[in-house]
């Protein structure tokens, strides 16, 4: 029995503590399961072609600069300001639906700056768990359309999102929350709440609980059916599903997404199983390649949204991150968040401008590209052409590394004839020996990463 007891308690606290120390970021399902119509998977396979794109969190908490949502939940791991009670916390930050005015919001700049960046699909946020729509709702007034914004001709801000991205040839995508802090039928006032879960026992009220599965699938039907084309419905909120006793009903949600959008994927994150159409580790890299579709969601700082001070990511850590991720089978999508004026600062202008310069020398080693059995020796990355006649060996350079060296050595992966590197369009000398490679690195790009090209 004391064994028993030891056991037990040893699980519970190794569970809290990975809880606390993940706080908002949850694990990738560790099962795939490859969706069986047609459409879904021809539209998966176009999507993992395109490698890059951008993950957009904005909303109420742009306005303070804080992290998105989450200082309104209840949990250990949360800190927020002393001075206020928790209901006077919340009412201060729901205010924030009043200040929310981004009158220099301009799509056309977003979508710019991501086409430079070189990124081919979008991401935007509709609702984040606080239930604040950027999206003019008719099933609640808690939305950006609403209030202080709403006399300006832009108000229904999805609308013009998508637009804008569509326009520049993007895949175009929906986060959407599938918890909402703000709805009676979520956290209910009667109740207190503790935690991020719906705060009443469903068993004992089943019609309120309806009344949230209602809300839900009829906001989603919302965004799928008056916008036009979305190819991505992005889903957050892993903890409202069945598995937790928060059932809202995946099959039938997706049966109505999928008869106004045909082929639409679908990501239930971290909920294995026929709805979660690829996988999202968030702010990693899985070890080793992955066989099935998968995205790592990294941002641009330390925030998913805007905040005042910042920690920014350089251009080359970005582009060594898409690196691997690429070699490992997996996209990338970069959370930036727009200003509360609605822009993209100039910080991450400049970034995204650089990554862009570097995909524009290297993309070819980067789009379109399938994986290769051996992808990484040392700092050197393989990725191959998807007909198999080509091979590119990426060299990534880190950072604060010293100064590379005039040559690199890999084994396998032999070039049959020239390498030519991307960037210059020259060819690179290469020596072969047995199956080790030996490549002098173009001058003037040894402290950088660069790709070469060669037949297999």
């Amino acid at each position: 029995m004391r064994k028993r007891m030891s056991f037990i308690l040893g699980t519970l606290l190794a569970f809290t503590v990975q809880c606390m120390a993940q706080g908002d970021v949850y694990e990738r399902s560790k099962v795939y399961e490859w969706p069986t119509d047609q459409l879904v998977v021809d539209k998966l396979h176009g999507w993992q072609d395109l490698k890059f794109g951008v993950l957009f969190h904005w909303g109420l908490y742009s306005v303070p600069g804080i992290v998105e949502s989450w200082s309104i939940c209840d949990e250990d791991w949360i800190t927020r300001d002393t001075t206020m009670t928790y209901q006077q916390y919340k009412d201060w930050y729901w205010g924030f639906a009043d200040q929310l005015n981004p009158t220099k919001f301009d799509p056309g700049q977003w979508a710019s700056v991501m086409k430079s960046a070189g990124m081919k699909y979008m991401i935007f946020t509709t609702k984040h768990h606080d239930g604040f729509c950027m999206f003019d709702s008719k099933y609640t007034d808690f939305t950006i359309a609403k209030h202080a914004f709403k006399d300006n001709p832009k108000r229904d801000v999805l609308k013009y999102v998508l637009e804008a991205f569509r326009d520049q040839g993007f895949m175009v995508g929906t986060y959407f929350s599938k918890p909402d802090w703000h709805s009676q039928y979520y956290w209910w006032d009667v109740y207190p709440t503790k935690g991020r879960n719906v705060n009443y026992p469903i068993k004992t009220f089943p019609w309120r609980w309806q009344q949230f599965k209602n809300y839900t699938y009829n906001q989603m039907e919302e965004i799928l059916s008056r916008y036009g084309r979305v190819d991505i419905l992005w889903m957050d909120g892993g903890w409202v599903c069945p598995q937790r006793n928060q059932d809202i009903d995946m099959p039938h949600i997706a049966k109505m997404a999928r008869s106004h959008q045909p082929g639409l994927i679908m990501v239930d994150r971290t909920i294995h199983g026929p709805y979660e159409n690829y996988q999202t580790p968030e702010r990693t890299i899985p070890d080793t390649q992955l066989d099935y579709p998968w995205e790592s969601c990294i941002p641009l700082t330390n925030d998913w949204g805007y905040v005042k001070r910042p920690t920014w990511k350089s251009p080359q850590q970005v582009v060594n991150t898409l690196i691997e991720i690429v070699a490992k089978g997996g996209n990338l999508v970069l959370g930036v968040g727009p200003t509360p004026e609605g822009l993209i600062q100039p910080e991450a202008v400049s970034r995204l401008e650089e990554i862009g310069a570097w995909l524009k020398q290297n993309g070819k080693a980067i789009y379109n590209t399938v994986t290769t059995p051996h992808y990484n020796e040392g700092n050197m990355w393989f990725t191959a052409s998807k007909d198999g006649k080509k091979m590119y060996a990426i060299l990534m350079q880190k950072p604060d590394a010293p100064s590379a060296a005039q040559t690199v050595t890999w084994h396998g992966n032999v070039p049959k004839g020239s390498v030519r590197c991307l960037a210059t369009g020259k060819k690179a000398r290469c020596k072969v020996k047995g199956d080790e490679v030996t490549l002098t690195l173009p001058a003037g790009l040894k402290d950088q990463s660069v790709a070469f090209e060669f037949s297999r």
